[in-house]
């Protein structure tokens, strides 16, 4: 059967004139007449067997089923104009993949080392979006996600990678006395606040006595909680992994014991079915994999 897919052309012209309210404005945008852009979005409202604008004089206002068509249209077409200038700009016999990354992990530890990848498979290119939220990944664009483990990836294939732990970190400026298990209660406190209960858990787990553990501000993301520690505003839990260089460095201290309850795993997530860039993914894979190894051998 003949899929039922509007022109380009009428695509454009309707996307133009829902912006605008103005066949005349749609016309000057495009390069075209105004009789050039009403032809066009009769034709798709033919197609559709129903009216997309009110007429109004002059103008045109977006009736509600317009104004639904609209917004999927413009995702469409932005999507479109995305992929094609991407697939312009790829060497000829190049390969991609799109992995979807949660934020700190990206920044922290994948990106410094991509390097590495580039230096053995040249002929891919990796782009990374940051999801901080698990999300239905068939469907989504995505090759694959580096998350930890969740129900919203039940059915998909996934490949463990290593479990974060969480450590309690300040600014050596900090450190103002010897009892650091006195000092940890009276220092100000760093939340995630996707992990609201995390130094409660701490406190249990290590028997270290924290007054209010629920106090303190609250970060979204990792990368938000180093920044704070950076500027000395308190002490946060932390996985070791994104702060290395700074522990090694003396610009971080952790005076305290890490703890080993507060963890994720996390996983290299893809899809059951596999696709034309199967054979990519699995050298990112292999890559991947090889590059955490030391990281899990001293956990």
């Amino acid at each position: 059967m003949r899929r039922k897919i509007p022109s380009s052309a009428s695509l454009q012209a309707f996307d133009a004139a829902a912006r605008h309210g103005s066949f005349a404005r749609a016309a000057e945008e495009l390069s075209l007449t105004e009789g050039a852009i009403s032809r066009q979005i009769a034709r798709l409202e033919a197609l559709l067997n129903g009216k997309l604008f009110d007429r109004m004089g002059s103008r045109v206002k977006l009736n509600p089923v317009g104004t639904r068509y609209a917004h999927h249209v413009r995702e469409t077409l932005d999507r479109l104009e995305r992929d094609t200038q991407y697939i312009m700009g790829m060497p000829e016999g190049s390969q991609s993949l799109d992995i979807a990354v949660l934020p700190t992990f990206s920044c922290r530890w994948l990106i410094p080392r991509l390097n590495s990848f580039n230096a053995v498979s040249p002929d891919i290119t990796l782009n990374i979006a940051a999801r901080t939220d698990p999300f239905i990944l068939p469907g989504s664009g995505f090759d694959a996600v580096i998350h930890f483990e969740h129900s919203a990836w039940a059915g998909m294939r996934m490949q463990f990678l290593f479990e974060e732990n969480l450590m309690p970190v300040c600014h050596p400026a900090l450190i103002t006395k010897n009892n650091v298990n006195q000092l940890l209660n009276e220092l100000p406190r760093i939340h995630r606040r996707q992990n609201p209960d995390a130094w409660h858990h701490y406190a249990v787990e290590s028997g270290i006595r924290l007054d209010n553990p629920a106090h303190g501000v609250r970060y979204d993301l990792h990368e938000m909680a180093i920044a704070a520690v950076m500027a000395r505003q308190g002490v946060a839990l932390l996985p070791r992994m994104y702060i290395e260089n700074e522990l090694r460095s003396g610009m971080l201290v952790s005076p305290w014991p890490a703890s080993n309850s507060l963890s994720k795993r996390f996983c290299l997530v893809k899809t059951t079915e596999t696709g034309i860039n199967e054979a990519a993914l699995e050298r990112f894979e292999s890559w991947l994999l090889a590059e955490i190894n030391p990281l899990t051998s001293s956990a």
